[in-house]
Order: structure tokens, then C-alpha cells, then sequence
């Protein structure tokens, strides 16, 4: 039987400690399967679904064998995404909170160069990023990886997805041949395994379970007749009426499109795709994530690394061709033991997918049809939230607690009625209650921030 408490791991007291004040109570499935053979300083090969705990099982792989003492990159981290190597980036941080003076370094495309090359002027610990960025910088000699002792790959089959295959390759042949390689993937298509035995040694193959509990995820294929997805999309919200949902589309323009005929319909919603550029990206997901907007339409690429706690539902306006896919969709609600909603539409000339689907799954699927639904009356999705946008951030030294302070200094406001505050490079992110955000933005605009006055405007 595996063990799943976190001090049967060799692990100092100080880091079991800070394990311990972060909420992890025991390790996940992914984390007891594979955190052993990591610590021991073996390969891996591990596949396991989004909100599993897989960051976790490597940071502190990459901690435990981590010397603050040596100035010299010694662990890096690639991903798909800006928004899952700054997730990954905030995870190692919070975790290594007890190994003081460690340094980790996110470097991502769609951001300056210079904030980046001031970074690197002195070897970080740890970096994480994309290929294409990090590759800029190897190619530059702003990086040096001759000492580096661990490569993890976090969500593999998306980066291959994404064409970064070469970019990768390049910057494996940057690294020493002894090293570490930790091989993390949501799914496992043959080209997983290819590059598994052209990268790795011997791997440790750890396989997480990735069907979930009908018990906690209730799923439901609803048919179209008529094929007016758009009709059963805003028939299925008003009869499901989830406070927040994902919905996935297989295009990138049928993103924009769904987002726009939910909007005529009332709905707060938002797209996310490819075509937006890095600022429209980050106000896209910041809004979704604070709570001020309720409706998050995306495509699977640009959803990765989105790790939304407590959502509602999922919506699939597309099938995915993949069962596997369509298993990591349904997997991003439900989660932490709450109760999950699961949605899709479908043709009948797709039944042989939802067939597909429910061999893959192992589970009878319940089939419905929107025809089925009666009228409830009129339906209103109003965010709670509303978010304003800063002109500042952490290069104006700018911090959460400044802009707090800012909003409640004259008691109008209390804290509770402040949502999350999020802060980039030169932009902050404030959530505020929507029958104050009024009252929020004329005192931010009137008064100051950290001594100096900032441009603040309201998100749609």
C-alpha cells in the first residue's frame, strides 16, 4: 500500500513544515506514486490530469536536491503557456519559502527582454518558461544550463501540440547528458512515448487514474436536432444556470463568436483563444478567475494551465475528437470534493464519438435533449465582481497591500468588500464588489498609490 503522508519522504523538517502551514494535508495519487522515485533522482514518465497535485510531486523533486549555495541554474521547468509557467513559477515559490535565498525565474514570449536580461545577470536557481523564450535566451548566452541537474516538461502533449517539438529538442541539447528528466503529460499519444525514449533513461512510468467520480462530476450529452448550437448553449444556462462556467469550442473564431451571441443574450462572457494578444490574454483570465465574468469561452490550448478552483460547470459546445481530451475538460470541475457539472452537445451524426466517449470512460452516458427543458422564466448572470485596471505595477513597487490600503484608507470601504489583486510588470488587477465598484474606481482615480497617481479604468 502506498504511503501518503509527506514525512515518509526524506525530506527536512523545515520543508515538511512549510508543506505542512500551505494545506497539504497528504499526498495526491500522482504525488505518492511519483514523488519516490523523483527524490531518488530517477527519470519519470507521468500522466495525469489538471489540479492532480503534478506540480507539486516536481518542486519539490527540484527543492530536495537543491544548493542555494551554487549560483548557477540547476533545475528548469518547461511549459506550454505564460499563464501555466507563472502558475508553475508561484508554486515552487510558495514551497520553497523554506530553503531561504532561492531564486527562480519565469521567462516567457509576449514579454520585454531587458526586465528578463536584468534577471539573469546573476544565475538563477531555477527557471521557468516557454521553449521559444528560453531557447532566445540560451541562443543569446543570457542562460547557461552546462550545470543544470533537472528538466521536467509539464504538459508535454500540449507543447507538442503547439509545435514547440524542435524549440525543445534545441534546448535538451543545451543540457549535460546526466540529468534528470521528469516527463509530465494530461494524455499519452504515441509521440509522448517517442520522445520519452529519446530524451529519457529507464523511466519510472507512473499512470494517475484519469476517469472521474460520476459521483462528484454529473455528466450529461444533450442531442441537437436542429444543429442550432447557439439555441441549446443559452437553453442549457438558463435551465442548468451555473453561477461560472468553461465553455470549450474546438476553433479559435467560434470562440469569439459564441462569446459575442452570449453577450446579445445578457451573459458576461468572455473568449480566449490564440489571436489575442498577451494584455487582452491576461484581462481575459483575470476577469474570469476574480469573479467578474461568469462565462469563460475557450479553446483547449489557450485553457491549459488555467486552474480555476470551484467551477461549476463545464459546457462542451464542441465534442473533442480525443476521449482523452474530452476526460481532461470535464476534470476542471468537480474538484477538492465539490459537486461538478458536465455538459455537452452533440449531432446525431456525432453518436459515434459519444460512443467513443462512453467505451473510454468505462460508464453508461446519460443522453438528454434540450427539448426536455421547461421555461423557467427570465435569467440574469450578473459576475459579483467587477475589475478595475491599474496603470502600476512591481516595476513602480507597487504590492497587493498598496492598493488594499489605497481603497480602505478612508473607511468607505472595507476589505471584505475587495476581491483578488493581481499585479504584473507594469499593470495591478483589483476585484471589487459590483454595487461599489463605483465608489472604488473614483477613489483610486482621485487619491494615490504609493504616493503617485495612477490611470484606473473598469474592465467590461
Amino acid at each position: 500500500m502506498t504511503t501518503t503522508s509527506f514525512s515518509s519522504l526524506p525530506l527536512a523538517p523545515e520543508i515538511l513544515s512549510n508543506i505542512e502551514s500551505l494545506g497539504y494535508q497528504e499526498m495526491t495519487p500522482i504525488q505518492a506514486q511519483s514523488l519516490p522515485a523523483v527524490l531518488e533522482g530517477k527519470d519519470l514518465l507521468a500522466q495525469a490530469k489538471t489540479g492532480s497535485g503534478k506540480t507539486a510531486a516536481f518542486a519539490i523533486g527540484l527543492l530536495y536536491k537543491l544548493d542555494v549555495q551554487v549560483h548557477q541554474t540547476q533545475a528548469i521547468v518547461l511549459c506550454p503557456t505564460r499563464e501555466l509557467a507563472d502558475q508553475v513559477s508561484e508554486e515552487i515559490r510558495r514551497l520553497a519559502r523554506a530553503i531561504p535565498n532561492t531564486r527562480i525565474v519565469t521567462l516567457c514570449g509576449g514579454k520585454p527582454m531587458a526586465p528578463q536580461l536584468a534577471s539573469l545577470e546573476r544565475q538563477p536557481h531555477i527557471v521557468v518558461g516557454t521553449p521559444g523564450r528560453i531557447l532566445k535566451h540560451i541562443e543569446k548566452e543570457t542562460l547557461k544550463l552546462d550545470r543544470t541537474k533537472t528538466l521536467v516538461l509539464d504538459e508535454a502533449d500540449r507543447m507538442l501540440d503547439m509545435g514547440f517539438h524542435d524549440d525543445i529538442m534545441r534546448v535538451i541539447g543545451k543540457l549535460p547528458k546526466q540529468r534528470q528528466t521528469l516527463l509530465f503529460s494530461a494524455t499519452y499519444p504515441d509521440e509522448i512515448k517517442n520522445i520519452s525514449d529519446s530524451i529519457q533513461n529507464d523511466p519510472v512510468d507512473v499512470r494517475v487514474e484519469t476517469q472521474h467520480d460520476n459521483t462528484i462530476i454529473k455528466q450529461i450529452f444533450y442531442e441537437i436536432i436542429s444543429g442550432d448550437r447557439n439555441k441549446a448553449l443559452i437553453a442549457l444556462l438558463h435551465h442548468h444556470r451555473p453561477e461560472s462556467s468553461i465553455v470549450f469550442c474546438n476553433r479559435k473564431q467560434q470562440c469569439q463568436d459564441v462569446a459575442n451571441a452570449l453577450w446579445k443574450q445578457g451573459f458576461h462572457a468572455l473568449a480566449l483563444h490564440g489571436d489575442l494578444d498577451q494584455k487582452e490574454r491576461d484581462q481575459v483570465l483575470v476577469q474570469f478567475s476574480n469573479n467578474s465574468s461568469s462565462i469563460l469561452v475557450a479553446t483547449d490550448v489557450a485553457a491549459r494551465g488555467l486552474d480555476i478552483k470551484d467551477l461549476p460547470a463545464v459546457i462542451n459546445y464542441d465534442l473533442s475528437p480525443d476521449p482523452e481530451v474530452h476526460v481532461h475538460r470535464i476534470g476542471r470541475t468537480g474538484r477538492a470534493g465539490s459537486e461538478g457539472l458536465a455538459l455537452s452537445l452533440y449531432m446525431p451524426a456525432e453518436a459515434g464519438k459519444v460512443k467513443t466517449i462512453e467505451k473510454y470512460q468505462n460508464s453508461t452516458i446519460k443522453l438528454d435533449r434540450t427539448s426536455s427543458f421547461r421555461n423557467q422564466g427570465s435569467f440574469e448572470l450578473i459576475p459579483p465582481m467587477v475589475t478595475l485596471s491599474i496603470g502600476g505595477g512591481r516595476k513602480n513597487k507597487i504590492r497587493a497591500g498598496d492598493i488594499l490600503g489605497a481603497l480602505t484608507a478612508n473607511k468607505e470601504l472595507n476589505g471584505k468588500q475587495i476581491g483578488k489583486i493581481n499585479i504584473s510588470d507594469t499593470l495591478a488587477y483589483v476585484a471589487i464588489e459590483r454595487n461599489i465598484a463605483g465608489q472604488a474606481l473614483k477613489i483610486l482615480s482621485e487619491g494615490k498609490i504609493k504616493g503617485r497617481k495612477c490611470k484606473v479604468f473598469k474592465l467590461n
